[in-house]
C-alpha cells in the first residue's frame, strides 16, 4: 500500500482538512462517515464502510415524512 504523508493545520475549532490527494485516493465524498481511532500518540482517520440507513418511499420526502419515520424507528437495523 502506497504511503502518503501530508501536514495539515488544526483550526481554532479543532478541525482539520483532509488533503485532496488523500480524499481522492480513498474516494472520500462530502457526507461520508469517517472513524477516528487513538492509538497511543497516533490518530487514525479511516473511511467508514458502514452505510447509513436509507428510507425509500418512492417520492420526495417532506419534513413531516422524516419526523414520522424517525418516530417509527424506520431504517434502524438494531430495532428489528
Amino acid at each position: 500500500m502506497e504511503k502518503i504523508k501530508e501536514k495539515v493545520k488544526v483550526t481554532r475549532n479543532f478541525q482539520v482538512t483532509i488533503p485532496s490527494t488523500i480524499r481522492n485516493k480513498i474516494d472520500l465524498k462530502e457526507g461520508d462517515i469517517v472513524e477516528i481511532t487513538l492509538n497511543g500518540e497516533e490518530i487514525i482517520i479511516r473511511k467508514s464502510i458502514t452505510e447509513r440507513p436509507r428510507i425509500r418511499l418512492g417520492r420526495k420526502l417532506t419534513l413531516r415524512d422524516i419526523e414520522l419515520a424517525i418516530e417509527r424507528g424506520e431504517g434502524d437495523e438494531s430495532s428489528g
